[in-house]
């Protein structure tokens, strides 16, 4: 058996299979709204929103998910859904508090089929992700913009979010081998970033300046696979 020591982050999972089944379900059903987030949009915003520092309320993170009032079967259906969501965002926050990352619930590989592959579930949660530091980019950016841009950087390249407005970064998000790295990276890139919004910004004493040069809409539903990594 190997050592793990103490200060190496491990994987934990946001919700139970089961919670995390039945939500994939419901959000890929006829339920909700076309415009709705998917379970790996809805995993990827509930994650950003477990970093921000700045808190949105039940019934905002909720809007930003559904876009309108899904059409529950039953108030047990209702609160089950409500309160996987909200277990969610709770779970996220314990992760990170306890210097874990999150388990991301899919394939982090990319194939080179020569398909399109907007419907990835790694797009769909990189889209969801990014919905979140939208709502709040003076928190995420803050005094330590270039280092969150940095940190980001692998989340907006795979989203495809920006591929209008910067072809460079589409063509890297769209290798395969490329994107499969990057994938792999995005769970303690969560960690990083996490932190990043907590810790102190720390001013540099002359001597330790001395020297130095100073640099200068997410996917809605997706068809492609369940949230479980059992293929």
């Amino acid at each position: 058996m190997n050592d793990i020591t103490a200060d190496t982050p491990q994987p934990v999972p946001l919700l139970e299979d089961d919670r995390l089944d039945a939500l994939f379900e419901f959000l890929d059903s006829e339920r909700v709204s076309e415009e709705a987030l998917d379970l790996f949009g809805a995993h990827g915003l509930l994650t950003a929103l477990a970093i921000s520092t700045v808190s949105h309320d039940r019934d905002e993170r909720h809007a930003l998910i559904f876009d309108t009032t899904p059409d529950f079967e039953s108030n047990q259906q209702r609160q089950e859904t409500l309160d996987a969501l909200d277990a969610l965002l709770t779970n996220a926050v314990e992760v990170f508090e306890n210097g874990n990352i999150p388990d991301l619930p899919f394939d982090l590989e990319f194939e080179d089929s020569g398909e399109d592959d907007e419907e990835h579930p790694v797009r769909l949660w990189c889209a969801g992700f990014m919905e979140g530091v939208f709502l709040d980019e003076a928190a995420w950016f803050g005094a330590q913009e270039e280092t969150a841009a940095e940190l980001l950087l692998p989340f907006m390249t795979l989203s495809g979010l920006f591929d209008e407005e910067d072809p460079e970064l589409a063509a890297l998000g769209q290798q395969p081998t490329e994107a499969t790295r990057l994938a792999g990276q995005l769970a303690e890139l969560t960690l990083d970033l996490y932190l990043l919004q907590r810790a102190p910004v720390e001013k540099p004493t002359p001597a330790a300046s001395k020297g130095k040069n100073p640099k200068g809409k997410s996917g809605s539903k997706g068809k492609s696979r369940g949230p479980g990594k059992r293929h």
